[in-house]
């Protein structure tokens, strides 16, 4: 597949956008080819396209689908695999932050909560174990609204964040 100038800015550039993020750029690459991508792809549509190894396209449609941002699809009489990209906006926002939360957030809380529990704490302590509590109920309080703006519906969603930049 050949990229038009447009379409190799756009992925470079959310590659790099993908680094700051902390996500791998050739993962952010990927996943912008099949934002821009109505048909199905390839692994070699997309080695081609982005000029990148088989394995590094391999480990990050991988990556891609279990985050539920990439499907795979069939052709009928085609023995190749081939993928295709989620396009809905919203699904790839609420799956991008879950998986944010389940890496981050929640290892996180569990890490902060085994340290308030620890028998070995000395008394001299109190300030680190008050900068720990504080750490945890503002992560607990952003783990709750995560939670709710996982279940949250698009439209609902909309007119409240409306109502906030207005």
């Amino acid at each position: 597949m050949k990229l038009n100038e447009t379409q190799e800015k756009y992925i470079k550039s959310w590659g790099s956008l993908g680094s700051q993020w902390g996500i791998n750029k050739t993962l952010a690459q990927i996943h912008a080819l099949f934002l821009i991508t109505d048909e199905a792809l390839s692994a070699e549509d997309i080695m081609e396209s982005l000029k990148v190894s088989r394995g590094n396209v391999n480990m990050n449609v991988r990556t891609l689908i279990d985050w539920g941002l990439v499907y795979k699809e069939s052709k009928l009489g085609e023995r190749k695999e081939f993928f295709i990209g989620e396009k809905d906006m919203w699904l790839i926002f609420k799956r991008v932050m879950k998986v944010r939360k389940e890496r981050e957030l929640d290892p996180m809380l569990k890490l902060l909560r085994t340290i308030k529990q620890d028998k070995d704490i000395s008394p001299d302590d109190t300030k680190i174990l008050s900068r720990i509590n504080s750490i945890e109920k503002f992560a607990s309080e952003a783990d709750t609204m995560l939670e709710k703006f996982l279940k949250m519906d698009e439209k609902w969603f909309r007119s409240i964040f409306i109502k906030l930049i207005k």
